[in-house]
């Protein structure tokens, strides 16, 4: 995932969002594109950690009938068309409902590399880590601006593989520019860290990344899939993503 060609771009999209094939095509165009692992939305209906487009997706998958059983199929699906990492990012309720031992085997069955599950701090996290160690899932956790400098080692410490770090104090969406604010905080973390991390929560465009290179290993982008998903034709829909990962990728490797 963190390979010698440049800082990885990582695509959030929301299982079975706008419809199961769009979601599929689209996943499959940002890997070709050049996606070098895959977030796959846990639709929840009360996603604290999203603004509105991704509340929008979440809700919608919903409505359209999208469940638990049907993200496991659709990872499943997916795995056996790509080989890069897949992540499934949500919500501790689902999980708990379910039994973590039962939903870390499922996901590890489907196909899944791990989870990014957003309310579960690390002080909570004991049951659900041993659940996945014994399944064989990585744990991802969270880095806030508001972490402190030990709090940002601990969490270090206890993500598997690498750390998502959140790029502002607030919910994820779309953003015009990159504060200074980011910048100090993404500069603290790479003192701090020991692991990879990704920064999230706005990244939305080419100049984005262009103004964090050297702060992160990788770059999520969401909320800016979600009107290429829905706009427009929809059999167009994954072309739409592959022209903005296929820029996102550009931009993170130094070319144009």
């Amino acid at each position: 995932m963190f390979g010698a060609s440049g800082p990885a771009v990582v695509p959030f999209l929301t299982a079975g969002f706008p419809n199961r094939r769009v979601f599929v095509d689209s996943v499959l165009a940002a890997v070709d594109a050049g996606a070098a692992a895959i977030e796959i939305g846990m639709p929840f209906s009360d996603p604290l950690a999203d603004g509105p487009a991704i509340q929008h997706s979440s809700q919608a998958a919903l409505d359209s009938g999208i469940t638990m059983e049907t993200v496991f199929q659709l990872t499943s699906l997916l795995r056996s068309k790509v080989d890069v990492p897949i992540f499934l990012m949500g919500y501790l309720n689902p999980l708990l409902k379910m039994g973590v031992a039962k939903f870390a085997r499922s996901a590890a069955e489907s196909g899944a590399d791990g989870t990014i599950i957003p309310d579960c701090p690390i002080e909570e996290a004991r049951d659900w880590k041993a659940a996945s160690a014994e399944a064989g899932l990585d744990n991802i956790f969270l880095i806030a601006p508001t972490s402190t400098d030990e709090r940002v080692r601990r969490i270090d410490r206890m993500s598997s593989s690498f750390s998502y770090c959140v790029s502002i104090a607030g919910v994820t969406g779309a953003r015009r520019d990159v504060s200074p604010a980011t910048i100090a905080y993404l500069r603290r973390v790479r003192r701090l860290a020991k692991k990879p991390y990704v920064v999230g929560f706005g990244i939305s465009s080419p100049a984005h990344v262009k103004a964090l290179s050297g702060l992160a290993d990788g770059y999520v982008v969401g909320s800016a899939l979600v009107p290429l998903l829905e706009g427009g034709a929809r059999s167009a829909a994954a072309a739409r993503v592959a022209r903005l990962i296929g820029a996102l990728v550009r931009s993170a490797h130094g070319s144009k």
